[in-house]
Order: structure tokens, then C-alpha cells, then sequence
């Protein structure tokens, strides 16, 4: 076990990493498997109560809409009944499958702050000391910004996702009979999109801190960054403007407060290596 190795992260040898490495991704993989397993024994809240609950009109998101839409006196999709298409499982193994992966993926969410414990585990150990000090909130703060992520995806892209394309047809002709692994992959996809698009401040620091990303060099490139913003919210949201606005705002609120992240890391660099530098001065 990675216990036995026993040695300073600057006296172990690359396989003495891996073998860390292994470790600690065993680790994380019993407690998604774990976690995962009460979520297998919890299939009627997992599915009808979770998974079900944005094909439903009495949805939060639906009647946030829809009391927006009668208080200004306009017609609404979000006002509906119920929504115009129904889910199958057209595999043998179809519905089987879906329970375990969606376990798995349930077991992986809930589990994500164990997960991020053991990536820290792995990393910390070749941080300098006053790094450590100053890192000591990163799986607080990125475990919240996961969770706001996927909680934004829940409640806003995927119910925008589910209603537009369980609405849209192209003739009355077509009937909207969508596969459980197809309406179950699009609800997920919205989901861990989004709760990983919430960790880009985290991203910015780290990136600040090897000196790959500045302030300027996100302030210089900000209506890039704009246009990477739109297509990223084009790809996770159904195809209509409003939908698109409503994802790339937290996104652009999430892009300034990383300027003012990577901002804070350079001061804090540069305050640092002010005093190491007066150190050596009175040494001299």
C-alpha cells in the first residue's frame, strides 16, 4: 500500500508515484462504489423523484417560467400540462443498465469532495509549505462550486434542455418516443457540464500559480473567451437564444471573478518574494 513506501516526495522514484497514485484512485473508486451501491438500493427516489423530476410540469424550474410568463401576460410552453413525449427502453438489458451506470455516476457526484480529498493526498505532499497554508481551502471551495454547478444544471440547463426537445417536432406526423439511456445521458450531461464549468476559478489559481495564466493575459483575451463561452452554452443548452444567455451568464460572472483570482495569486506572489528579497538583503 502507498503507506509502506515511507519515503519524501523528493526521494520517491516515478514507480513509487504510481504506486501512490494507484492507491488513492483505489481509494476513490471504493467510496463512489459505496456511495454508488445506496444509490443502486434507492432506485425509486433516484429515478422517479431525480431523474424524472424535469420531464414533470409541476417542475420548480417549469413554474418559476411559467409565473414569469402569465404575470407579463404571454403564452408559455412552460404552462403545459405535461410534457408531449414519453421514455422507453428498447434494449433487453436497457433499464438494468441504466440503473447501475446512473448508481455510478449518482455514487461519483456525492462522492466528489472524498474524491477531491484523495487528489489532494497525492498532490500536496510536493507543495512547499506556505503553498499548503494557502491551499488548505481547495476542497471546500471546489466541492461548493461542483455542487453549485451541478445544481444549476439541474435546475435550469436540463429542464431548458428536456422541454425544448421533448417539445420540438418537425411534423405532426413524428411522435417524441425518446430511449431511457438517450433522456438519461442528456439530463447527465447537463449536470456534470455545468459542475465542471463551476471549477474554472479553481482552474485559474493553479494555472496562476505555475505562471501560465495573468491577469492581463485573461483581460486580453476576455471577448475570446466571450465567443468560447456562447458555443460552450450552445452545446450544453437546447438551440434558442434565451436558453444560451441564461447558461453563458454564470459562466461570464465565473470568468471575472477568476481575473480577480489570478490578480489576488500575483500580489500575493509578489508580496511574497518582497520579503524573501529583503531577507537576503540584510543577510548580505
Amino acid at each position: 500500500m502507498a503507506k509502506k513506501i515511507g519515503k519524501s516526495p523528493d526521494e520517491m522514484s516515478f514507480l513509487d508515484h504510481l504506486e501512490e497514485l494507484r492507491w488513492h484512485l483505489i481509494r476513490s473508486t471504493i467510496a463512489v462504489v459505496i456511495i454508488g451501491s445506496v444509490a443502486f438500493i434507492a432506485k425509486d427516489f433516484i429515478f422517479n423523484t431525480i431523474l424524472f423530476g424535469p420531464k414533470k410540469m409541476n417542475f420548480p424550474t417549469y413554474q418559476l417560467f411559467c409565473n414569469i410568463a402569465t404575470f407579463f401576460g404571454f403564452e408559455s410552453a412552460f404552462c403545459a400540462d405535461e410534457l408531449p413525449f414519453t421514455i422507453q427502453s428498447r434494449l433487453m438489458a436497457g433499464q438494468f443498465s441504466a440503473h447501475i451506470w446512473t448508481s455510478i455516476w449518482a455514487g461519483f457526484i456525492i462522492g466528489f469532495p472524498y474524491v477531491l480529498y484523495e487528489l489532494w493526498k497525492f498532490i500536496s505532499p510536493g507543495l512547499h509549505a506556505n503553498e499548503r497554508k494557502y491551499s488548505k481551502g481547495f476542497i471546500l471551495i471546489a466541492s461548493l462550486l461542483f455542487f453549485l454547478g451541478v445544481l444549476f444544471g439541474y435546475y435550469v440547463v436540463a429542464p431548458l434542455s428536456i422541454n425544448f426537445l421533448g417539445t420540438y417536432q418537425v411534423s405532426s406526423e413524428v411522435t417524441n418516443e425518446f430511449d431511457l439511456q438517450s433522456y438519461v445521458a442528456t439530463l447527465r450531461a447537463s449536470v456534470l457540464a455545468c459542475g465542471f464549468i463551476f471549477e474554472l476559478p479553481i482552474i485559474v489559481y493553479f494555472l496562476t500559480k505555475v505562471g501560465l495564466v495573468t491577469p492581463e493575459i485573461l483581460k486580453k483575451y476576455r471577448k475570446i473567451s466571450l465567443v468560447v463561452v456562447l458555443i460552450l452554452s450552445a452545446i450544453i443548452t437546447p438551440p434558442d437564444v434565451a436558453s444560451q444567455i441564461v447558461v453563458a451568464f454564470p459562466i461570464l460572472i465565473l470568468y471575472q471573478v477568476s481575473i480577480g483570482i489570478s490578480r489576488r495569486v500575483l500580489k500575493r506572489e509578489a508580496k511574497k518574494e518582497a520579503k524573501m528579497a529583503a531577507k537576503r538583503a540584510k543577510k548580505s
